[in-house]
């Protein structure tokens, strides 16, 4: 029995990086793919099985003891190259690391769709009050025809006769190190390992085809542009039959003539004539709760903001809804005709205020002391 030491060509104390370097080196040199011939193959079938044995600490131990390999996973059982690891080694005999401890698996055709996302645009009142509204979605849907078999018939896919079911193929590239093989996917079958005899006219073998559909979703109360709802389960199909990605509908919500969302509370400008303000009235305010009545007092100024509570925008989290907040602004009358203008200087002389060049001017007690003495 050859030694293994000697079959590596490192000494007997040699180290683990040194054994795999050694390795490394022979089995670019030994591979039967890139040097075929007998000699070749049983050279590097002892060089693999050298390294098998070194490599282990407890199958070195009991090598460097005995000479002996009881316990040494019983050499390459009858299997090719699996008693050292299988295809994992190798490939870290060529790339240096990275195998993954196995062949790569080929590709499912089954995969699980893609999420969508679909804009909704809506009213302020409905992001106020909630509404069910009905979108229409271009998706992929599961095949009609083939279920997501992705065949016609009861036909079955078959092994490819390029990777033999792998779904790669192994190929000679020459690099810096040498010739050194490399995996690529198998062209032949795309990496399936499995070709489709009769593919499903209707998908052409991808088992979903794209087509409109109708939703009918729920808006919750409390939502504002930015919101994304999601809808699990109700995106779009996967291919082969796979799981539906998710649906996303992200809300937009329009302008509205008379109020505005600030946070959860509704902002409003109330536009009142000078003589309600100064008097008082009550005005009716149509809100997305009905007619309210606002009570403007007497002499009251712009800028003001009278709150009617919980009339706002509820939380979407729960908790009480905000308020709406009505800003008063006072209008100064414009374009006066005679009368008008009289009456406005009436009162202004009953108010004791007199003008000067068009400046209001409020005449001070001594002032109206002086014309009455002096006349």
């Amino acid at each position: 029995m050859a030694n293994h030491y000697e079959t590596l060509g490192v000494s007997q104390d040699a180290s683990e990086e040194e054994i795999k370097r050694a390795y490394r080196k022979l089995a670019r040199q030994l591979h039967p793919d890139l040097n075929p011939g007998e000699d070749t193959h049983e050279k590097f079938k002892a060089v693999t099985h050298a390294y098998e044995v070194l490599s282990d600490p407890d199958k070195r131990r009991n090598y460097d003891r005995t000479g002996d390999e009881n316990g040494a996973s019983g050499g390459f059982g009858g299997g090719g190259f699996s008693g050292f690891g299988g295809f994992g080694d190798i490939f870290d005999a060529f790339f240096g690391g990275g195998g993954g401890g196995g062949r790569p698996q080929p590709k499912s055709r089954t995969q699980p769709g893609r999420d969508g996302l679909v804009r909704v645009p809506i009213d302020l009142v409905d992001a106020v009050q909630g509404k069910e509204v009905t979108i229409t979605v271009s998706t992929a849907v599961v095949c009609s025809l083939c279920h997501g078999s992705c065949t016609e018939g009861n036909t079955e896919p078959v092994t490819c006769e390029t990777c033999h079911g792998s779904g790669h193929i192994q190929r000679p590239v020459r690099s810096m190190l040498g010739d050194v093989m490399t995996l690529s996917e198998c062209p032949a079958c795309s990496g399936f390992g499995s070709r489709l005899v009769k593919p499903c006219p209707e998908c052409n073998g991808e088992g979903r085809v794209r087509e409109k559909t109708e939703k009918t979703i729920k808006i919750p109360a409390g939502v504002d542009s930015g919101t994304r709802i999601q809808l699990q389960g109700e995106g779009e199909a996967g291919p082969g039959g796979g799981p539906n990605g998710d649906l996303y509908l992200e809300i937009s919500v329009r302008n509205h003539a008379t109020f505005e969302r600030v946070g959860n509370d509704l902002h409003a400008v109330l536009s009142v004539p000078m003589t309600q303000a100064a008097l008082g009235t009550e005005v009716t305010l149509e809100t997305f709760d009905g007619d309210q009545e606002l009570d403007i007092q007497p002499g009251t100024q712009s800028g003001e903001t009278l709150t009617l509570a919980g009339l706002g925008v509820p939380s979407l989290r729960g908790g009480r809804r905000g308020d709406l907040r009505v800003t008063v602004n006072v209008e100064t009358p414009k374009n006066l005709d005679e009368q008008q203008r009289d009456l406005l200087e009436q009162l202004a002389q009953a108010r004791d205020e007199q003008f000067t060049r068009g400046k209001l001017a409020q005449r001070g007690f001594m002032s109206r002391l002086r014309e009455k003495f002096l006349g």
